[in-house]
């Protein structure tokens, strides 16, 4: 199996790196479009702003490729936010995998924006294991996309959000995997047994 973890301005890559290895999982780290094309699998990271990440991601032509792959891509974090339509983080036109919008959160007076820390995954169905609603997963994160037809997990903070979502080869999640211990692995692995 190739695996290919994009390789563009996201600060994650070497905690993903670190868990695939973890995993035994064989993989490279690329920007080189005909890698990404021929990957059985393919995973977009991503920790930083969005208006920022998009400018370079259509600098190198990537956001055409990413829109444009038929194996299962798995965003992570930013990586999930950018494949929906649009961030309200520097007002993005992403990449519009995900017809929705990402929202930044209300902080109230108990409850600090970023959501940072260990938080419950509910609802869990589809492609992920169904083990995790007894787990947490680690997030990091001022945005959020809303809970839709495409949510495959919730979690509560603030309001109820979409810890992870697909459609079609698209497989998306909040939180991060690679720092989420037993939950982390079990994404991870959900993930790689995908047709």
């Amino acid at each position: 199996m190739k695996v290919v973890v994009i390789k563009y301005n996201a600060g994650n890559i070497r905690s993903v790196s670190f868990a695939l290895e973890r995993l035994n999982i064989d993989f490279s780290i690329t920007e080189d479009t005909d890698e990404i094309v021929t990957a059985d699998k393919v995973i977009f990271p991503g920790v930083g702003e969005a208006s920022t990440t998009m400018n370079y991601l259509r600098d190198k032509n990537l956001d055409k490729i990413i829109r444009s792959l038929k194996q299962p891509v798995l965003g992570i974090c930013l990586g999930m936010q950018l494949m929906c339509n649009h961030s309200e983080e520097n007002d993005t036109k992403c990449l519009g995998i995900f017809n929705e919008t990402v929202k930044l959160f209300k902080p109230t007076l108990d409850m600090k924006v970023p959501h940072m820390g260990w938080n419950q995954l509910h609802s869990v169905n589809g492609w992920l294991d169904p083990a995790l609603e007894t787990l947490n997963a680690y997030f990091v994160h001022s945005y959020y996309v809303p809970v839709n037809s495409s949510t495959s997990a919730t979690t509560d903070y603030i309001n109820p959000f979409s810890a992870a979502m697909k459609k079609d080869n698209f497989f998306a999640v909040q939180f991060h995997p690679e720092k989420s211990a037993e939950a982390g692995e079990l994404v991870l692995k959900s993930f790689f047994i995908q047709p």
